[in-house]
């Protein structure tokens, strides 16, 4: 083409280039589109407005265009017109302003209305916009993902902003809640031993789309798979939020921890056909969005009002492209997958057997080494943990999280399958031939109880979400320990502490990656609530003051920690993880008589032991859910002596010591009180 404006249809969103910007757009069946320039986030006209010439402009269903002299930190974003035919799925609506799907950040206005996209007229001072960014630009001084393996990696899940809004965080109040406050707390996660954080969603997404009244705290409403959330951002220009994320992704880094980004693709914030046009709707919602009855309406296996068509070529590039742009561009380490099942289903709903986009996914060289993990079900009934395609995939385990639930709260017939869980779930993923690192073990996360409130109550309390409570699981699996919710009863808050410590032993002990939540290691507490998507406050924040409250169990996690990835340890006979060593030793079952495991339906406890070849470390793991005390024999070691490292019904600073302190024990058994888990392991002479 000889119109040097013409742009070019590669790359998607705008790119800075030599002299200025390009700008490319897919839309199959839009009829004209317009780029609108803005000098300011709530601006109600914008400054210029380029219409894109539909023969210069325009390359097979790619609308492009080169603009001079703009610059980073310019505001940007779209009007397309189309057909206005919503039974056939045509959403187009020329009134609203839309975000580029390849913007790499995005502002809000102070009085950005979704409401204003969903109704009809213009939106433009309500809209959010689109910021041109040079990714180039930002000094990485030499940093890359740091790639560590999968036996080595504790995750710890948690929320950018929640981690340091509460006022007790000792953080700057302009700092709080943002990747800048996160930064001057990385030496609190580094004493505590995790290796990597899994944050929450941090793409930009709609903080209103929540019931009225509301706020969306967790960030499950994706708008943008490019732009880092910017209101987590202490800095207020338009390039902020992207650099303040780099400065986090880097010093975390420094301090040898991985950043997992929890990812949305399955669905966005546009929500129903009742909801707002902000981005995909209005551009093409044919091909974005999986459709029903015609066009009409939407398909809904994410239970949040439409479905992402992920496995429709243009999509699958939209979302491989993001996920590339966040490892080259960003520095994560990985990804872990919201609801993926659903990515593995066809434009009609249908469970596919090789699914596109994930094997896109998995193939892609950029993303090789990347942690790539799966929630490996959706919210229409499709479960694949132990299933899930592919061979790079880790899978969230929901079935450790239910059956050691079960097995500490005293269900019959638990032990069997708790037993499989201690050793990697082979039962669920031996037939995969995969290491046990295929599981990632966890007993809570971000959705339901957290682990104080799993030993604190029966029933969910959300009333304060504002849906009668009828909202959140009401399967919990949980057990109140005698008392629903706060107690003054020591005997009921002892046995408390006691199985918070149980769970935590058991998903830091046993062989698969281990994820705890944030706020576990100090027992923060939601009052019961178990859906607290929508509770921006004290409620969901991570409370420090609760350092002081509980300092006897985060010493307890993070000498837990500390074993389990030889964090300071420094003897050379003592080199040997215990992960390692649960992996490698040669194991046996026993119950309270040694080599006799009691698998019955009514049987409440366990052990199992081994020795490592060459390494002359011996193991014995009790495990008694029963409701009183059992005595349980040891295995004879020849002269040598037991040593307690682990026992959760002693009181700090007992429950578990350094391991070389680990204190002797006397005689060939062991008697391990109601609710407890118990390690101990021998060196031979």
């Amino acid at each position: 083409m000889a119109n040097k404006t013409a742009g070019r249809s590669s790359p998607l969103g705008a790119t800075v280039g030599d002299g200025g910007v390009n700008f490319s757009l897919f839309s199959r069946t839009a009829r004209s589109v317009e780029l609108l320039l803005f000098d300011r986030e709530d601006d109600a006209v914008p400054a210029r407005v380029i219409p894109f010439d539909p023969h210069d402009n325009r390359t097979y269903h790619y609308w492009h265009i080169f603009v001079p002299e703009l610059q980073p930190g310019q505001l940007y974003g779209y009007r397309v017109n189309g057909p206005v035919e919503p039974e056939r799925g045509l959403r187009f609506d020329a009134n609203k302003v839309l975000l580029d799907p390849y913007g790499r950040g995005v502002v809000v206005p102070t009085g950005y209305s979704r409401d204003a996209a969903s109704e009809p007229g213009d939106n433009t001072a309500m809209s959010m916009k689109s910021v041109i960014i040079d990714p180039a630009v930002y000094d990485w001084e030499g940093d890359q993902p740091l790639h560590r393996s999968a036996a080595q990696t504790i995750i710890y899940e948690m929320h950018v902003r929640g981690f340091t809004c509460h006022p007790s965080s000792g953080i700057d109040e302009g700092k709080r809640g943002t990747y800048a406050g996160l930064i001057e707390k990385i030496p609190y996660l580094k004493k505590l031993g995790i290796t990597a954080v899994e944050l929450l969603p941090v793409f930009q997404f709609d903080a209103l789309d929540a019931p009225r009244g509301k706020v969306n705290y967790w960030g499950y409403a994706p708008i943008c798979f490019f732009a880092p959330h910017a209101a987590y951002s202490s800095r207020q220009d338009a390039i902020g939020a992207v650099d303040e994320f780099r400065d986090m992704v880097k010093a975390l880094h420094r301090s040898g921890i991985e950043v997992i980004l929890d990812v949305v693709f399955n669905h966005t914030a546009e929500g129903s056909e009742l909801g707002p046009t902000l981005c995909f709707r209005g551009i093409d919602n044919p091909t974005y969005y999986m459709l029903e009855d015609g066009g009409g309406s939407y398909a809904n296996y994410s239970g949040c009002g439409n479905t992402f068509n992920a496995n429709h070529a243009i999509v699958r590039r939209l979302i491989v492209d993001s996920l590339r742009y966040w490892v080259e561009e960003m520095h994560v380490d990985g990804f872990r997958f919201d609801l993926a099942s659903i990515l593995s289903r066809d434009a009609s709903g249908h469970p596919l057997p090789h699914p596109p986009v994930l094997w896109d996914i998995e193939t892609d060289p950029v993303l090789a080494g990347t942690k790539l993990l799966a929630e490996a079900w959706d919210a229409a009934g499709l479960y694949q943990v132990g299933s899930f395609v592919g061979d790079a995939w880790r899978e969230w385990n929901g079935r450790f999280r239910d059956d050691v639930r079960d097995f500490f709260r005293g269900q019959p017939g638990a032990v069997t399958r708790i037993a499989d869980r201690i050793v990697g779930s082979p039962a669920i993923y031996g037939h995969k031939n995969r290491e046990a690192e295929q599981s990632v073990n966890f007993v809570t996360c971000h959705d339901g109880f957290t682990l104080n409130d799993l030993v604190s109550y029966n029933e969910k309390h959300n009333e304060d979400n504002g849906e009668g409570n009828r909202d959140g699981d009401n399967h919990n699996r949980s057990w109140n320990c005698g008392a629903e919710g706060p107690t003054d009863d020591p005997s009921i808050n002892r046995l408390r502490n006691r199985q918070v410590k149980n769970y935590l032993t058991t998903t830091l002990l046993s062989l698969g990656i281990p994820m705890i939540l944030m706020g576990d290691e100090v027992r923060h507490t939601q009052r019961g609530n178990n859906n607290a998507y929508c509770q921006d406050n004290e409620l969901s924040w991570f409370d420090w003051t609760n350092l002081d409250r509980h300092a006897d169990l985060h010493r307890f996690v993070s000498l837990l920690c500390a074993r389990r990835t030889l964090r300071n340890i420094d003897s050379e006979r003592q080199r040997i993880s215990v992960s390692k060593l649960l992996h490698d030793a040669k194991k046996a079952w026993h119950g309270v008589k040694l080599n006799q495991p009691d698998w019955g339906d009514a049987s409440h406890c366990i052990a199992f032991g081994g020795e490592m070849p060459g390494a002359g470390i011996q193991f014995h793991f009790i495990l008694n859910a029963y409701w009183e005390p059992l005595q349980f024999e040891l295995p004879a070691l020849g002269g040598n002596r037991w040593r307690r490292w682990i026992d959760t019904a002693l009181d700090s600073p007992e429950d578990i010591v350094p391991w070389d302190e680990a204190p002797e024990t006397v005689g060939d058994s062991y008697r391990a009180l109601d609710h407890s888990v118990v390690m101990l392991y021998a060196l031979s002479k």
